[in-house]
């Protein structure tokens, strides 16, 4: 299987479970990798033949921006729904990081496989 990916889509949203986190915007980053068979895109140079990965950063970061979770178990969670669901992979795996979460921590988040590889 072939991985398409997108690395370090930067998007801001309201995530959390404090207080003060619902009354801002924090950005999260997201690396996304999916599986796709990309055979018939390398033989006929057409991008109707593969995965769009500008049609994918729209969709997650239009979604991303208008969401308002708690947990960034649940945010994940709907993101893989989507490209599961929405785009023809069989596969996906997505690290979502939430930087700051913990203040001695650089990076803090959640990765997660869906689909069959």
């Amino acid at each position: 299987m072939d991985i398409i990916f997108l690395g370090a889509l930067e998007i801001d949203t309201v995530i959390g479970i404090y207080d003060w986190e619902r009354k801002i915007k924090q950005k999260i980053i997201l690396d996304i990798e999916m599986g796709f068979d990309i055979k018939k895109a390398a033989f006929s140079d057409d991008i109707t033949q593969t995965l769009d990965y500008k049609a994918v950063s729209d969709r997650v970061v239009d979604f991303v921006e208008h969401s308002e979770f708690f947990l960034v178990e649940k945010l994940i969670e709907e993101i893989a729904n989507i490209l599961l669901g929405e785009f023809a992979i069989p596969w996906v795996k997505i690290t979502l990081n939430k930087k700051g979460a913990i203040s001695r921590a650089r990076d803090v988040g959640i990765i997660i496989e869906r689909g069959t590889r």
